[in-house]
């Protein structure tokens, strides 16, 4: 919804003060993406960005970790499978979502939209790739930027040394 903001409190705290009853926070993916690439942004303003996200089960809830464990035993133990959380088989199996009319899935879109949302940036570019890996917990990401102004390794590292919410 154009109208709810969402938030990520290191990022843009200020729309807190624009909302009108309701306020959203995004998808677990887009919020520790943000938190790095918005100092990176002010300082050298972000082009393009390229995600691949690797979301743990527990990012399905209680749910997705029993599925798991269950599903593991029964692959090692040769049982047959029968997924109730995830659309798929999990254990041993990385997938995530259901794919949207544009081929890519319903969370790489929402990482897609969110972050440019978030950072006020409609038109920047962005592309996803998102699975849910079959880990317990401790989603992981690896994140490359393009950017409209040059920035050293050495001045990236220093912008987020000093960023509310990093520790490099």
């Amino acid at each position: 919804d154009p109208e709810v903001p969402l938030v990520v409190p290191e990022v843009n705290p200020e729309v807190l003060r624009q909302h009108k009853g309701i306020i959203a926070n995004p998808n677990c993916s887009t919020i520790i993406a943000m938190v790095p690439l918005k100092p990176l942004h002010e300082f050298a303003g972000l082009k393009r960005i390229i995600a691949s996200t690797y979301q743990a089960v527990s990012g399905a809830g209680i749910a997705g970790i029993g599925e798991l464990k269950d599903q593991s035993r029964n692959v090692l133990d040769n049982k047959p499978i029968a997924p109730k959380v995830f659309a798929h088989q999990i254990a041993f199996n990385p997938h995530i979502d259901y794919f949207e009319e544009n081929a890519y899935t319903h969370e790489e879109m929402k990482m897609f939209r969110e972050g440019r949302k978030i950072l006020g940036l409609p038109e920047l570019m962005v592309n996803c790739t998102c699975a849910r890996v079959p880990v317990v917990r401790s989603h992981s990401e690896s994140i490359t930027i393009e950017t409209e102004r040059p920035i050293t390794p050495d001045q990236a590292r220093e912008v987020l040394n000093k960023a509310p919410g990093l520790k490099v």
